[in-house]
């Protein structure tokens, strides 16, 4: 099949191969195949050779240097995974639902023996986007104002607060101190 321009397509429909285009907005690259991450109309900018997707609603897309919002949903000993649920600044809803990561080396400036001295699962947290691959999301959280917004306690489930102790979090309930990468706009 053949793309030609002005064609309407729907995400995930095949556009072209790396070989004839480079992805440009509302298209991304699926191991070598460049696809439609909107519904819209196919533009192609025959001297750029890029091929991209215009879309009358333009929902949000991921892009590296954003800043989103999104909870830890799963902690391994090098990664933890996100739900990215939304663009800082943005109100419009993302395209597609995107799931991140954080590298170890990528949680904070200081060397961190363990992720979850950084995070837990539940935690609420502000990420910048570092690379993206594919549907692999990067994300960093080495900024200052990056870090968990909002954390509970692992044992009663409360919100947590903000000590003197830095990167260090207390219970409202049962007092338990837990560590974390802790934002400078983190909610108490």
């Amino acid at each position: 099949m053949s793309i030609e321009e002005e064609q309407i397509v729907m995400p995930g429909d095949k556009l072209g191969i790396i070989e004839q285009y480079l992805p440009g907005e509302g298209t991304y690259d699926d191991n070598g195949e460049i696809k439609s991450s909107v519904l819209g109309n196919v533009k192609i900018n025959q001297k750029m050779k890029v091929i991209s997707v215009e879309s009358d609603a333009k929902p949000a897309l991921l892009k590296v240097g954003d800043v989103v919002y999104g909870q830890i949903t799963d902690i391994k000993p090098q990664r933890a995974n996100v739900k990215i649920d939304c663009i800082k600044d943005n109100a419009r809803p993302l395209a597609l639902p995107y799931m991140g990561a954080i590298h170890i080396s990528q949680a904070k400036k200081d060397y961190l023996e363990k992720l979850s001295d950084a995070f837990r699962i539940g935690d609420i947290v502000q990420a910048k986007v570092v690379k993206i691959t594919g549907d692999n999301v990067d994300l960093g959280t080495v900024d200052d104002d990056c870090g968990v917004l909002k954390a509970m306690c692992t044992r009663c489930r409360d919100y947590m607060h903000t000590t003197k102790k830095q990167n260090e979090l207390q219970c409202n309930t049962c007092n338990k101190k837990e560590k974390r990468k802790i934002s400078k706009n983190y909610v108490n």
